[in-house]
Formats: C-alpha cells, structure tokens, sequence
C-alpha cells in the first residue's frame, strides 16, 4: 500500500491529529516559554496518571469485552494500601501475617480442581455449593480475622486519625505506636489455623464457580512440589513476620520514605492483582454471556470498595508524603539542572526560568512511558501477548489449541487491575487522598479511552494524553486569561469548564471518527 492509499484509509484519523496539533501551537503561542513548557510537563503528569488506569481498562474490554466500572475503585483502593506502607508501616506489618497464611490457603486450590472434578453434582447443587462454602468462608473470616490484633488508626478520633497521622509525619513527629496484643484467650495457634482455613474455604469456592467437570489428565496429575512449596514459603513467612513483628516494623518505621515508596507501589500492584483475580473468577466469570449484568455487578463492587475504604480511613481528605528523593528543601534548591537535583534531591528544578515539581513532572511522566513501553512489549514480544491478541480476535479458536483461555482472561484482569492500584500509588502524593478520587478519576479513562479507542491499548495512550494537556492548558489559561476579541478583559476559563471542555472534545472526534482516533471498526 503506498502512501497516497494509506492516507485516504487513514484521512480522518491524519486531518484530526492535524487539528489537535494546530490547537496545541495556538494554545503555546499564548504562553511564555516557561510557563507552556510547565503546562505540557503537567499534562503529561496527569495523562500518565490516566493512562495507568486506562491501560488496565482497555486490556479488559479489548480481550474480555468486560466494562470494569470498578476500575476507578481500585484506583481509590491502590492509593490508600500505599499511603497505609507509607505512613503507617507497623499497620502493614500487623496485616502482612494476614495476608500470608491467607493466600496459603487458597494456593492450595489445585488440590480442590483436582477434587472438584471428580466430584458429580446435579444442576441445582453445582448452583448452590459456591455461595454455601462462600458463607462458611466469611464467617471464618470474620471470626479469625477479627480476633487477630492490629495496630491501627482510629478514624473517629481526630488526634488518631489518618489525617492526624499524615500530618505528624510531614512534620516528623509520628511516633511509632505500641503493637497490640492479643486478646485474653485468644490462642495465636487456633487464629492462624482459621485463617489458614478461611483460605482453604476460598480456594474452594473458586474451584467450585470455575469447575470444569471433566477429568482431564491435568487434573489427574499429582499436585506439584512448587504449589506445595509456595504455600509452605507463604505460611512460615506469615508465622516469621508475625514473631518478629516489632523489629520489621521499627525498621521500616526508620526506613527512607523513597524505600517505603518503593515498597508502597509493590504491594499496591500485588493487592491489586490478588483483589482484581479474585473479582474475576468468583464475579464476573459466571456472567461472560450477560454484559448488563457484568455492569450492574462492576457498579455494584465499586459502591462497596468505596464503602469499605470509607469505613477503614474514614471520610477525610488527607496527603501522603513523597519520596525523600523527590523533596528535598533548604540549600541547594530548587535544583538548577539535574546534576544539582540529584546532590540535592530538590522537589523542584528549574527549567527554562520555571520551577517544575520533580516528582510530579518529572518521575511520573517517566513512570507512565516506562509502563507504556512494558505492557506494549508484553504484548507483542510474548507468549501471553501472543495468546492475548489471539483471543481477542477468537477466543473459541485459541481454546481449541489446548490453551486455558479462562486462565489467560483471569491474569489479563488481575494484570488491568494492578496497574489501576499502581496509579492510586503512583498518584497519591500528588493528588492526595480523598474518597471521590476514584470517580473523577474513572470519568477522565472513560472519556480518554472514547477519545484514543477503547479497545485500543496506544489508543489509551493517546487519548489520556490529549486529556491531561487539554486539562491542564485550561487550568493555566483560568489564572492567565485568553485575548478575545470585543473582550476588555481577557476570558478566564472556570474550573467547571475543565471537565466540560473533554466532553465537548470527546463528542467532537467520535461525530468524525466513531470508533476513537485508534479504534478499530466492529466487524
């Protein structure tokens, strides 16, 4: 196909770019240097925030054809878990036990497929037995869970409140709190085992909503030494961590906040992952064939998410503190080029006669590209990325190869998520912690995906982009104002309109081009 024919397959998609570009130069040439070199570095920030979570997102509707309306809620979740290791590491320590033994349990569930598939149950009974071990399983939970002691905030008590806490250490004076026993007459040994139970339980429960009755000969096979293995890691580590609870916990508690970061984003994706598995298996599985309840069912889990966080960090807005790397003050800064940033640490560098927030427009940006190349290579250099893009054109075809495509949609899910609970942690100390997060958050994907394609991965890309750039030059030009003629005074553009302009930007390219500027059309 020669360039002439490539253009007029492609006109559309070339003319609005065109015209995109054309706004970017007339939106700068308003603007000092500094000051729309600023505003670009924001709008990159802010559509790598976006991009985080509308990656994920599209990789599950692309494959799966699943509108995750949750997705938002992760975000919130992924967030919160991070400020959690941030700011209150004896608090992760106390639950990191939990968590552990927990996932023992259900890492066992090859043990329960292999059972379950010889099992013969009639209709009727394969319907019920799910949310009968579901209930056995919850109460489990809440009577182990509930009598194991962790050292926490009290979000009804300002002086113990996360805001509090957040406060204390910006200033560095939280002080790390006492660890709280066990009750009297709590045995340390029969709580563990009921939650080591409890994971059983649920490991069952997933083998029983994703049974395949037949007797296959990977079913027939002995459970492998590295299933056991993990389990036996997980449950001695769970028992290790809790007998040498203070010494962990005193030495995060002095850890540098760039390390806790580290830490922070690490257990924000493996939350994320393990919540976003479990979601798809025991939820959204039984409900491929009916896409409006997958809906109602997404909407439904993002209320209780909300609800939930809601009642653990409570109803206040608060921060979570950067990483040292990335605030730095006093002598030396603002950093003057790179070379002093990195002597110094600053928290902000000046760039062409502006200061620019390092982590903010600089790490964050670079965070986003790292993922975009990452996930982008995921998919077209490997195995699973073979599989992938295979399954989205016919699931049925790939199956057929003797690969276990539910497998394959079960960490594409797990995988969409933990990159939306990388954006909360990613996101956090620049934006916050507020319950809302999560919804205004879930708008700007939806409306960056419309705009880029939804199904379409650099579509995610490109359209989180355009909508942090046009954000953020609306936000400047609000403080500057805009020269309009029959104006005597230049238009300052509200903050309602941020919000608006999208939409009105979204209706625009999908009038031209339905299907995104990177979709594809439905055959």
């Amino acid at each position: 196909m020669n360039v002439i024919e490539t253009f007029k397959k492609n006109r559309s998609l070339y003319l609005t770019l065109f015209v995109l570009f054309l706004l970017l130069l007339l939106a700068i040439q308003g603007l000092d240097t500094s000051d729309w070199v600023i505003t670009v570095l924001r709008g990159l920030s802010t559509g790598s925030v976006t991009f985080l979570v509308a990656a994920g997102f599209s990789l599950i509707f692309g494959l799966m054809d699943v509108l995750n309306m949750a997705h938002g809620t992760f975000f919130m979740i992924g967030a919160y878990i991070a400020w959690t290791v941030v700011v209150r590491p004896d608090t992760f320590v106390d639950v990191l036990p939990l968590a552990l033994v927990f996932t023992a349990g259900i890492l066992l569930r090859e043990m329960w497929d292999r059972m379950v598939s010889k099992w013969h149950f009639s209709p009727l009974i394969k319907k019920i037995a799910p949310w009968v071990v579901l209930a056995v399983a919850g109460v489990v939970i809440f009577f182990s869970f509930s009598r194991y002691p962790v050292t926490i905030w009290d979000a009804g008590d300002f002086t113990n409140s996360p805001a509090t806490n957040a406060f204390a250490v910006s200033q560095g004076e939280l002080e790390l709190p006492d660890a709280t026993p066990f009750q009297e007459g709590a045995s340390p040994v029969l709580v563990f085992g009921g939650i080591f139970v409890s994971g059983l339980l649920t490991g069952l429960m997933i083998s029983l909503f994703s049974a395949n009755r037949t007797v296959d000969e990977e079913h027939q096979k002995p459970i492998s030494v590295r299933v056991w293995g993990g389990a036996a890691a997980l449950l001695l580590g769970g028992i290790l961590i809790h007998l040498f609870n203070t010494p962990i916990s005193v030495f995060l508690w002095d850890l540098d906040k760039t390390w806790l970061f580290l830490l922070a984003m690490i257990v924000a994706i493996l939350s994320g992952v393990i919540l976003g598995g479990l979601m798809e298996i025991t939820t959204i599985r039984p409900l491929y064939e009916r896409p409006i309840y997958q809906l109602m069912l997404t909407l439904g889990l993002s209320a209780i998410g909300l609800e939930v966080v809601r009642s653990i960090w409570g109803l206040q807005e608060f921060t979570m503190p950067r990483p040292s790397i990335f605030d730095g003050q006093g002598d030396g800064c603002p950093a003057t080029s790179f070379t002093s940033w990195a002597q110094n640490h600053c928290a902000t560098i000046e760039i062409l006669g502006g200061r620019v927030r390092t982590y903010n427009e600089i790490f964050i940006p670079i965070l986003g590209i790292l993922v975009l190349i990452g996930v982008g290579l995921l998919l077209k250099k490997t195995r699973l990325g073979m599989i992938v893009r295979a399954g989205v054109q016919d699931s049925e075809m790939v199956e057929a190869l003797g690969i276990n495509v539910r497998r394959v949609f079960t960490m594409i899910f797990a995988m969409g998520v933990g990159l939306a609970a990388l954006g909360g942690a990613v996101g956090a100390p620049s934006t916050g912690l507020t319950t809302n997060l999560g919804v205004s958050l879930l708008l700007n994907v939806l409306i960056a995906l419309a705009i880029g394609g939804l199904t379409s991965y650099p579509g995610a890309a490109l359209g989180s982009l355009i909508v942090g750039l046009l954000q953020q030059f609306i936000v400047k030009y609000g403080q500057v104002g805009i020269n309009l003629p029959f104006l005597d005074e230049p238009f300052k553009p509200s903050p309602p309109i941020v919000p608006a302009a999208t939409i009105i930007l979204m209706v625009v390219i999908l009038l031209v081009m339905p299907n995104g500027l990177l979709g594809k059309k439905e055959q």
